[in-house]
């Protein structure tokens, strides 16, 4: 079956200062997605509260994640989440894994780890913990069970380039696999780090940071010498013509404006169309 789009016009998880304009920008992409596939969550206006955790807007983000998972929960096939900021992606994995079982792994292509926790987070921003609580760890309410979390050497990271303190300890301790922008241009080399996890699926998460700024406009955190647009689609391909996608997401586009946005989406389209090319083959071979 092809995918459903689920779009979570979530802002929370940011604390950018374009934060509110990921909102903006699912919207802009939830307008070239098929009707008929699409589900869109109906994401809390308001910001929320901390509620002593350590995580800014904490009740929200846990409001979005309940309600991320009963739409994730109706989807018949696989799922590609479209963000909003990166946070989307925990009830997406969650998701993910229960389909598979547990048995998926994780290819994170972000200019950012996302391994904080809301003890060592200089922000408090979910979405720099987010993958950290895909692994199981951070804050009740967020991180994934034990049913559902994906461990560390399931993880392969693509693209990062700024990395805290913490993080790099976390990598450094679980021997995570880490793909540079350069490893990231010989698709095979991705296909060959998710290979060596044993996962017999993969969820592919996107936060477009991982672009260069040259490639997109809409970034809430742009970082210079990332990936092109052209090689990411090439790797994209490759791991869903390789791999059946347990999910998706995509996530942190941040337009400036509408005329912004339009600008930018052939690119986010051509993700769209690379991560959604190869799946159906993959699952029938």
């Amino acid at each position: 079956m092809p995918a459903t789009f689920v779009v979570v016009p979530q802002w929370q998880g940011s604390v950018s200062a374009r934060a509110m304009s990921h909102a903006d920008g699912a919207a802009a992409i939830r307008g070239d997605l098929p009707a008929s596939a699409t589900v869109v969550v109906d994401v809390p206006v308001e910001a929320g509260e901390s509620l002593g955790t350590g995580v800014r807007r904490y009740s929200a983000l846990r409001r979005v994640r309940e309600l991320a998972e009963t739409a994730l929960g109706k989807v018949p096939d696989w799922a590609l989440t479209i963000g909003g900021d990166c946070s989307v992606s925990l009830a997406a994995v969650a998701h993910a894994s229960r389909r598979a079982g547990g048995d998926v792994a994780v290819l994170w292509l972000d200019a950012h780890p996302d391994l904080n926790t809301p003890e060592s987070s200089p922000s408090g921003g979910f979405g720099g913990m987010t993958l950290r609580a895909i692994a199981g760890e951070g804050a009740e309410g967020l991180a994934l069970d034990d049913q559902t979390r994906i461990a560390p050497g399931r993880l392969v990271l693509g693209g990062i380039r700024a990395t805290d303190d913490e993080e790099q300890r976390f990598i450094d301790e679980h021997g995570m696999t880490v793909l540079t922008v350069e490893d990231l241009s010989d698709p095979a080399l991705v296909v060959a780090a998710l290979e060596q996890t044993g996962a017999a699926q993969v969820f592919v998460h996107i936060d477009l940071d991982v672009l260069d700024p040259s490639a997109l406009a809409g970034l809430s955190y742009p970082l210079p010498f990332g990936i092109d647009a052209a090689a990411l689609a090439a790797v994209l391909r490759a791991v869903a013509a390789r791999f059946p996608l347990a999910g998706a997401a995509i996530a942190g586009f941040a337009p400036g404006s509408l005329e912004a946005a339009s600008d930018d989406l052939p690119t986010i389209l051509r993700l769209v169309a690379a991560l959604t090319s190869g799946g159906d083959a993959a699952r029938d071979a």
